[in-house]
């Protein structure tokens, strides 16, 4: 019997006559029948903008980025809306901190003035995001306020929390990115949000937020005083089941866009909760991941360009909608030009 009357695989001779290879053989062929594609507008670039400054401090573990100085701040965000990028995420870097974090919620705080002055510059262009959280303003550098016994106190939290939602969308952010881990956070912010005549402003909830080795880089930039752990209020790397509890939570208590973070690490995560979710989905390419993959290309271990790319057509196929990368600008102005 002749084989290939019986083998689909097989043609004349023994030879194969499915060739996917057909469909690899020039750029312009595999441009055509690429499954995912990464576009600019995918893309947000988280920032740090520092008090005290006047000139950008570069951050040691994550070469390329600064804390920025209002000036560079907005020089940034206009570059970012040149480049195609779709939003900017801000973290402040305050000059002093104190226990309950009462920098975060002053209209006068480093991310209330960072805010106003990226949406005077760029206005509607560029979705401005801010971060919620507390930790860049407390001593303990914690997500939130502290107990007698030294535990994060969760309903204290959500407190101030509302009182942190209202200032920054009274500063002119666009979505307010709750990072916390706190239970409880969405449903508080959006009631707090809604009372203050702020209907419109969107909550991007970070809904698998993992207590994760690859945050150090990110604590220099934002100059984190962190006394020990977040693990009690951080999601535990083993637990899956536990981000869709996370993500059912969130949902019903009113988040616009729901995030997970890290990226790499939990590609899985990131499937199941694209799967599910009925909201755009973002995920964080945090500094940890960026760290990595500068120090193998600065040893010439890895093609630099090709792995930023790989990274993010990787978040892309896992289900992603939206990327936080901090190679945002860099990566929008090659993607322009990717040639596969």
């Amino acid at each position: 019997m002749n084989t290939a009357d019986t083998d689909p695989g097989s043609g004349y001779g023994g030879f194969p006559a499915v060739r996917p290879r057909r469909l690899r053989g020039t750029p312009a062929m595999r441009r055509m029948v690429a499954e995912h594609r990464v576009h600019p507008a995918d893309l947000i670039l988280p920032a740090f903008v520092r008090e005290g400054i006047s000139e950008p401090v570069p951050v040691a573990a994550m070469p390329g980025v600064v804390q920025h100085t209002r000036d560079t701040l907005r020089k940034a965000a206009v570059e970012a809306v040149a480049a195609g990028v779709s939003g900017i995420m801000l973290f402040g870097v305050p000059e002093e901190k104190d226990a309950i974090g009462s920098q975060g919620t002053d209209p006068d705080g480093i991310l209330q003035r960072a805010l106003r002055d990226v949406r005077a510059e760029v206005g509607d262009e560029l979705v401005i995001m801010s971060d919620l959280c507390l930790d860049e303003y407390t001593d303990h550098g914690h997500c939130g306020v502290l107990d007698a016994q030294g535990r994060v106190d969760n309903d204290a939290t959500l407190l101030r929390y509302a009182e942190m939602a209202r200032v920054q969308a009274d500063a002119g952010a666009h979505v307010l990115g709750a990072s916390g881990m706190m239970d409880g956070q969405i449903g508080h912010a959006r009631a707090a949000l809604d009372e203050a005549g702020h209907q419109d402003v969107s909550l991007f909830a970070y809904t698998a937020k993992y207590t994760s080795a690859f945050y150090g880089p990110f604590r220099e930039a934002v100059g984190s005083s962190l006394k020990g752990d977040r693990k009690t209020y951080q999601q535990d790397p083993p637990n899956a089941r536990e981000a869709l509890r996370e993500l059912a939570l969130d949902l019903a208590e009113g988040a616009d866009m729901v995030m997970v973070k890290p990226g790499l690490p939990y590609l899985d995560i990131l499937r199941e909760i694209a799967e599910r979710a009925d909201v755009p989905v973002g995920v964080y390419q945090i500094s940890g991941e960026y760290a990595m993959l500068e120090a193998a290309a600065e040893k010439g271990w890895v093609e630099r360009e090709r792995a930023i790319l790989e990274t993010l057509t990787s978040f892309k196929r896992a289900g992603a909608s939206m990327i936080l990368t901090y190679w945002a600008t860099e990566a929008a102005a090659l993607l322009q030009h990717d040639s596969r």
